[in-house]
């Protein structure tokens, strides 16, 4: 077999077997010459020799690269590759000084993360639905051993390795992964991420036993969900859609929530942040030009979904496993 992805030297207690045989099976799969592939693969491979001299992680901004790094046509060639890689969920970057201005206004859910963060310094850490690596580069600022992105979508794996390959951060990986995954990494990670995924499953509970698993023992995880209001402990369930998303299962309350990790067997639960979400943090952009939030509401009222359900809540929830 051909060799391992350099991210299990840091995985002891991994599958890795398994994985590096789903690897394999992934990369063969991406690397068929079909249009869907070739879409992404052809313009990066056109500026596959672009390196950033310039980086700077400390900022909401994600700096890769500056314009006099870059030659006229590797300017150009850049240009398109990125609007390629439209729509942007996560951000803002600034790329070679292209400036994306994402969906996600990204680093407003980080700030309110980072008075709870743990030392992240030397620690292995996975990103569950890492998306393009806005959250992952973020957290290299603090210098951990790997974080390794969990990301099953053709549009963002390609995003992200195009972005570290300009960066070139050698303790940043992403694998064509997700949550069903866990289970091929028994404690493996110090702390693990988990935004925006938890409605998407269909068992939040096995979710979340699989996050469990996956942590070692005294980990943290630091779950970011969307939610609906109120105090009670209950979650709705949409007869299709919710906010126009077909694939949205359960959406819990913050304490529905709380009682879900409870039960799984997390300790130490603290929801430390819940608000309303709005049109300020989620809009559309220039360089995503699709339906967003504001198109999700009840037009003539503004707590209530297009199909007349509560409107959303994002809740940010910090737990442990035992030691």
């Amino acid at each position: 077999m051909n060799k391992m992805p350099s991210y299990l030297d840091h995985l002891i207690n991994a599958d890795h077997e398994a994985i590096q045989r789903l690897h394999q099976e992934k990369q063969a799969w991406i690397n068929q010459p079909k249009k869907g592939f070739l879409r992404y693969r052809t313009p990066m491979e056109a500026v596959q020799q672009v390196r950033a001299e310039q980086l700077d992680l400390s900022g909401d901004v994600i700096r890769i690269g500056s314009r006099e790094e870059v030659s006229e046509q590797e300017y150009k060639q850049l240009l398109h590759l990125l609007r390629t890689f439209i729509p942007w969920r996560k951000g803002p970057f600034s790329i070679f000084d292209i400036d994306i201005d994402a969906e996600w206004q990204s680093n407003r859910k980080w700030d309110r993360m980072v008075p709870q963060l743990p030392d992240l310094r030397g620690k292995v850490i996975a990103d569950i639905g890492s998306n393009n690596g806005y959250y992952m580069f973020r957290m290299a600022a603090s210098s951990p051993k790997l974080v390794l992105g969990f990301e099953p979508y053709i549009h963002h794996y390609f995003t992200f390795s195009a972005l570290n390959g300009f960066a070139g951060l050698d303790n940043l990986a992403v694998d064509l992964l997700g949550i069903e995954h866990l289970p091929l990494f028994p404690e493996c990670f110090d702390v693990i991420f988990c935004m925006g995924i938890l409605y998407h499953r269909p068992s939040p509970i096995d979710a979340l036993r699989d996050l469990l698993t996956a942590l070692k023992p005294g980990g943290c995880l630091l779950l970011e969900s969307q939610a609906i209001g109120g105090e009670e402990s209950m979650a709705l369930f949409p007869e299709k859609t919710y906010a126009k998303v077909p694939g949205t299962w359960f959406v819990p309350t913050a304490s529905c929530m709380v009682n879900w990790l409870a039960r799984t067997g997390f300790t130490d639960i603290n929801c430390f942040c819940s608000h309303p979400m709005s049109s300020r943090e989620q809009r559309k952009t220039d360089w995503m030009e699709f339906e967003s939030y504001q198109d999700f509401i009840d037009s003539n009222n503004s707590e209530l979904t297009v199909e007349g359900y509560p409107a959303p809540w994002r809740v940010f929830i910090k737990a442990h496993k035992k030691r």
